[in-house]
């Protein structure tokens, strides 16, 4: 018999990010991914079964919630190394596009596959039949727009399978995914669940609590600013813009292309030279170190200058805030470059997590929260519906 395992899981434009269980199990895979044959061609069985399953993720998803089903994909970072690599492109909803569901579905895949879970879930032939119960998000945006419930449903009723196909130590596998509950969270409520609470939902930041703050995630196809007062999101001052990173990210990429005649993978790759600790901003060039300096300041900075403008606007309109945060992936590549813009301009009380795992890990962390509470309070009231029962009996 399956048991019912949670699963949080943020599909965020650069990477999905899930945490598994009890918090035993985190997965973060580039979200990227590329339309394939059935036999991809790898050098020895041999060598395949000594290779992380992580770095060759070959799949065939069949799903009733997909547009294209029964299709054959690399995922994760044998995706990148695709010249038909997909990535999300600014403007596409993320609750409609076929990526997301892919991603999702792969990630659930390859924590049911692992030997620790043969437990929770036994294997039949290498058949693996799954029960998740699901926290997830989308932006804003979406959520007000109604889109959220269109997603769940996507979810919900309906028996989802991975195939594991030429994927190191799981080729052969079959994983049919089944959810016991799906919730879908604003990204914006989420951030602040997991900016004052802990994984127990204790108060940890009282002194936010009864503040009035300002939320400003900055992913990489939108940006969310969500308006917290009285301990809520306020829906009607909350708003959603089509502007991420991701643009600038394609911008640096192609221009180091043209400029250095460099070809990098993906935009993962635009944002490690940018955030890494050292020779940041820096690739090699036919062997020699190059600075891309000058590139990537001109065009992060044109799109910092775009965010502080939101912030500018949205401020105005919610004069008795008292701080704002900024969080996601996109305000690590950008937050020096915002709190320049800021210290030169208007000064506003802004802050950034200096953790940067924690800030792109921010919306995951939030959804176990949240789903790990879903999950204790329905057990509740399923014991005390079920001692009524006995009662009257």
């Amino acid at each position: 018999m399956s048991k019912t395992r949670i699963a949080a899981i943020d599909v965020g434009n650069d990477s999905l990010k899930g945490i598994f269980g009890k918090l035993d199990y985190e997965l973060n895979i580039p979200n990227v991914i590329a339309r394939d044959i059935e036999d991809r061609p790898v050098i020895g069985i041999e060598e395949l079964d000594s290779k992380e399953p992580l770095e060759g993720v070959h799949i065939k998803v069949h799903s009733p919630a997909l547009k294209e089903n029964n299709a054959i994909y690399r995922v994760g970072h044998l995706a990148t190394k695709s010249d038909n690599a997909a990535e999300l492109d600014p403007g596409s909803s993320k609750s409609e596009e076929d990526q997301t569901l892919v991603m999702l579905f792969t990630s659930l895949a390859l924590d049911a596959v692992r030997e620790e879970n043969s437990a929770n879930f036994p294997r039949n032939n290498k058949v693996i039949d799954t029960n998740y119960i699901l926290g997830t998000g989308l932006p804003l945006r979406e959520v007000k727009e109604g889109k959220d419930a269109g997603y769940r449903s996507k979810l919900m009723g309906s028996v989802h399978q991975v195939e594991f196909l030429v994927t190191p130590k799981y080729q052969g596998f079959k994983v049919n995914i089944k959810f016991d509950d799906v919730k879908v969270y604003p990204e914006g409520f989420a951030a602040y669940i997991n900016l004052v609470m802990d994984n127990e939902l204790n108060i940890i930041n009282k002194e936010l609590i009864d503040k009035r703050i300002l939320i400003q995630d900055i992913g990489g196809l939108s940006t969310d600013i969500a308006v917290i007062k009285n301990r809520n999101v306020d829906d009607d001052k909350a708003q959603g813009f089509n502007l991420g990173v991701s643009e600038s990210l394609e911008s640096i990429r192609e221009e180091i292309r043209s400029k250095h005649g460099v070809e990098l993978d993906s935009r993962r790759d635009v944002v490690e030279i940018i955030t890494k600790k050292n020779d940041r901003n820096h690739i090699m060039v036919k062997g020699s170190r190059t600075s891309v300096h000058d590139i990537t300041d001109r065009i992060l900075l044109d799109l910092a200058k775009k965010q502080y403008r939101l912030l500018r606007n949205v401020w105005q309109k919610n004069s008795q805030s008292e701080i704002c945060y900024f969080v996601g992936g996109g305000s690590a590549v950008l937050k020096e470059y915002i709190k320049t813009l800021n210290n030169n301009l208007d000064g506003y009380n802004i802050d950034f997590f200096e953790d940067e795992k924690e800030s792109i890990w921010m919306m995951a962390n939030a959804y176990y929260k949240l789903i790990a509470e879903h999950l204790r309070r329905t057990t509740a009231q399923a014991k005390k519906d079920e001692d009524k029962k006995k009662v009257k009996a």
